[in-house]
């Protein structure tokens, strides 16, 4: 037996595995955008770390993300709900999420 075997049998049995979406992952995207306005969604591709992600962005540059079943699943969710959909590693982040994230970590630390 190997130095790592034992890792490798742990990854067998489930995990170091992705975690899929879920029809709670839909809800919190649903009801996130449903509280807010001028919200686009952006589609974040599968990574060594997550699925493809939603993300969605407000009008003032606040956001959430979530995990999606496929870019095909963010096109309908986006269509469905018709909002703007963009491809993240086309078009980047839009400025007014940096700029919403820079005001929160000030906010924070002036706390």
């Amino acid at each position: 037996m190997g130095v790592f075997d034992s890792l490798r049998k742990k990854r067998k049995g489930g995990q170091g595995q992705l975690r899929g979406a879920t029809k709670q992952d839909t809800a919190h995207l649903d009801d996130w955008a449903a509280q807010r306005r001028g919200v686009e969604a952006y589609v974040e591709p599968r990574t060594h770390v997550t699925e493809t992600t939603v993300l969605l962005i407000a009008h003032d540059g606040e956001w959430t993300r979530r995990r999606i079943s496929s870019p095909e699943a963010a096109a309908e969710f986006a269509r469905k709900r018709q909002m703007p959909l963009y491809d993240v590693e086309r078009v980047g982040y839009p400025k007014r999420m940096r700029e919403y994230q820079a005001r929160q970590k000030r906010e924070r630390g002036s706390a």
